[in-house]
């Protein structure tokens, strides 16, 4: 008989999270595959934030997984306000220099090409995260005015 205690198992809206996530690393890991393979010649700064974007969704993705693990939470942290800083970049520039993006990426025109998942998803992550906080993980700072 095993005497670990038993972690608590990602259910409703957490689970339906962690499968939005999953289905963006694979799409994003797919797309980005293919544009490196073919064209990266054509446009190799989209092409690269397309990997780094698949990267980033499958890092959130075993982030949230494990997040009631030691150090997985701050990891799921990073890898969500790193992915909607990308998002909100890459999409701003998007927009305001467009030759800097002749082909699309995941991210941009604030993922408009996934139908702007890649902005909402960063926000119900962080929301999922600041609900959700494991037993004994640290809270973050709040400020009092």
């Amino acid at each position: 008989m095993s005497s670990s205690v038993p972690t608590p198992r990602m259910t409703g809206v957490g689970r339906v999270l962690v499968i939005v996530y999953a289905v963006m690393a694979l799409a994003a890991t797919g797309r980005s595959v293919v544009q490196i393979i073919r064209r990266f010649d054509e446009a190799p700064l989209a092409y690269a934030l397309s990997a780094v974007a698949a990267v980033v969704y499958l890092l959130a993705t075993l982030a949230l997984v494990l997040a009631g693990r030691r150090g997985w939470y701050a990891v799921a942290w990073v890898a969500i306000v790193f992915e909607l800083t990308g998002v909100v970049v890459v999409g701003s520039l998007s927009l305001l220099m467009p030759e800097l993006f002749q082909h699309e990426t995941v991210w941009s025109l604030f993922g408009i090409g996934y139908l702007f998942i890649p902005l909402v998803l960063p926000v119900f992550g962080i929301w999922w995260l600041r609900t959700h906080r494991p037993v004994g993980a640290p809270q973050l700072a709040e400020t009092t005015a």
